[in-house]
């Protein structure tokens, strides 16, 4: 059994603690250890997590199992002004993986949306992620290939992926 709840700006040090146990082990082979430690400082530092909860830019929230936390989410409802919540991260720790708990996760965040109006998912995925998969079985499908310049010279290299629910 999973609980969800809404993160304050004193959980920002768990969400930095999850980062940076998932996003090695997630992006370790697919990007540079230069351009891991340059996106972990952009999106998880205290400045930018800040102001993202608190200008409610998007939305995140903790997941736990019994026993504590194992990861977060950050969605966003009326993404750029339509019926879509965009799911900007899900991260759940490596051994939690394989035991449901993504499915379930995915199933809340459909539930939030609905109650939200949004009729799509939306999500961006590295293209080399293995977790590519798992969003086609869950019946996400890639509608665009984006190159997005996050500056210092370094790409994310996205499919954007989306489900009507």
């Amino acid at each position: 059994m999973i609980q969800i709840t809404e993160a304050s700006l004193n959980d920002i040090a768990k969400i930095q603690e999850i980062a940076n146990i998932t996003w090695p082990i997630t992006y370790g082979e697919i990007l540079t250890a230069e351009q891991l430690e340059y996106m972990l400082d952009l999106i998880y530092s205290d400045e930018a997590l800040s102001k993202q909860i608190q200008n409610k830019e998007q939305l995140f929230y903790l997941i736990s199992d019994a026993n504590s936390v194992i990861g977060f989410i950050g969605i966003e409802h009326n993404y750029k002004n339509e019926a879509i919540t965009k799911i900007h991260k899900i991260y759940l720790l490596p051994e939690t993986q394989g035991k449901g708990y993504g499915k379930i996760v995915f199933e809340e965040i459909q539930k939030m949306a609905l109650e939200n109006n949004s009729s799509a998912l939306l999500l961006n995925v590295n293209r080399f992620n293995t977790a590519l998969n798992f969003y086609k079985k869950l019946g996400f499908e890639i509608k665009e290939t984006v190159d997005i310049e996050i500056g210092n010279g370094f790409l994310m290299e996205d499919y954007v992926m989306g489900k009507n629910i």
